[in-house]
């Protein structure tokens, strides 16, 4: 199988030029390694070697969420398999992992994909990281519950009061106090 030959060859060159933390995260000034630095190191190795990386979504979930101005913002994880297949004889090894993205337009399951691709290959090549192993070079912060809808949960009595509360509230407020509406339902007859 010669899969695990090529993946050891890539590993080998890699371990010697590695893949640097240029980017720089604006929001909190961290840095990470991005996606284009990752193809851009893989690319030409991939080809030299006879390697293909072939990805299949197996799961998405997508939770929508309001950011801190209170617009949507989407939460998406992916289960993403990547097919490692050498092109010589056919034989694959896969590699399975999660990416997991927000974004407040349509782009959530790209970061996601993205997210997966360079952790599935950071882990198949040992490519060594340092710090914290951040998912993306943007940090979103969701929203908190809002007290005055809490106190209004706290105060139904019934089941039927809490229906009647959460048909009020706009979509993003019933999400956002989701748990709050399940933990009194418990309380409550």
């Amino acid at each position: 199988m010669k899969v695990y030959e090529k993946i050891a060859a890539i590993t080998a060159e890699l371990s010697k030029i590695g893949i640097s933390k240029d980017s720089k995260n604006q929001s909190q000034g961290y840095k990470f390694r991005g996606i284009d630095q990752v193809y851009g190191a893989l690319s030409p190795l991939l080809a030299k070697h006879g390697l293909c990386i072939l990805p299949r979504v197996m799961a998405r979930e997508v939770v929508e969420r309001q950011n801190r101005q209170g617009g949507a913002l989407f939460y998406v994880t992916l289960t993403v398999e990547f097919d490692f297949v050498a092109a010589e004889d056919g034989s694959k090894h896969t590699v399975v992992t999660i990416g997991e993205a927000m974004d407040s337009g349509d782009k959530a399951s790209n970061k996601a994909m993205s997210a997966a691709y360079k952790y599935a290959a950071f882990q198949a090549f040992c490519i060594p990281t340092e710090g914290d192993n951040d998912a993306d070079a943007t940090t979103h912060e969701v929203a908190a519950p809002d007290p005055a809808v809490l106190a209004q949960i706290a105060a139904c009595d019934s089941k039927k009061a809490l229906r009647a509360l959460l048909n009020e509230l706009p979509v993003p407020a019933r999400e956002l106090h989701m748990d709050a509406f399940m933990a009194r339902s418990k309380e409550v007859a």
